[in-house]
């Protein structure tokens, strides 16, 4: 998502998301992002641009996550948009959760119980704690780009992911490597154990109409 500011030209999510969080206005801002985004996956996969099973992922606040009516809304959403539940994944940051972790909880438990994935963002940067990690209902963990940047050269880095990756090992969850630039560091990944990976290496942010429809991993370096 981006801001087009007729004063001060594209502003990056960066600088105004927290703001709209500040302000509350986030709430009323991911709603509309969800939903737009629902909509666009159903028509590209009816159109034949996306496989069925494509996963759509959008990221959660916690102010939305703590709303009252979240789960009222995120029904409605479903429903407009006749997105199967199946097809989204709601991406809510490590640092969120360790700050509301009981109020947080029960509301990942009633968005799974929808048939909606959660993927947990940035893992690495709150405080991570395996006690937390088994009792919070995820699907996904996505290792901070943090620690992927550079870990070609960075041997700490290398092995802080290779933890998380045996830390995770025999729970069924997805590990995705977040901030991939160079197919070094994506060879690397790919051999410590990492399932998925995103970054600029693949792509950078587009807009629909732009989007790339061929597959991801052919950009990826073979074994």
């Amino acid at each position: 998502m981006r801001w087009e500011s007729p004063n001060r030209g594209m502003v990056s999510p960066v600088e105004f998301i927290p703001i709209a969080e500040q302000s509350g206005l986030i709430n009323q801002i991911g709603m509309q992002v969800l939903e737009q985004a629902a909509f666009d996956t159903v028509a590209q996969i009816k159109a034949g641009l996306w496989p069925v099973d494509y996963q759509l992922h959008v990221n959660l606040s916690a102010r939305q996550l703590l709303s009252a009516d979240f789960i009222d809304k995120l029904e409605r959403v479903l429903k407009r948009t006749q997105l199967p539940p199946k097809n989204l994944t709601l991406e809510i940051t490590e640092s969120q959760l360790m700050s509301h972790e009981h109020l947080a909880t029960s509301g990942l438990t009633k968005i799974r119980a929808l048939g909606i994935k959660i993927a947990i963002d940035d893992f690495g940067t709150g405080y991570s704690s395996l006690a937390y990690l088994h009792q919070m209902a995820f699907d996904s963990l996505k290792i901070d780009r943090s620690f992927v940047h550079s870990m070609t050269e960075n041997s700490t880095n290398q092995r802080i992911i290779e933890a998380v990756v045996a830390m995770t090992r025999g729970m069924d969850v997805h590990l995705v490597a977040e901030g991939i630039e160079t197919p070094e560091e994506a060879a690397r990944l790919r051999e410590i154990g990492c399932h998925y990976a995103q970054g600029f290496l693949f792509a950078k942010p587009l807009p629909l109409a732009e989007q790339p429809t061929e597959r991801v991993t052919d950009k990826l370096p073979t074994r």
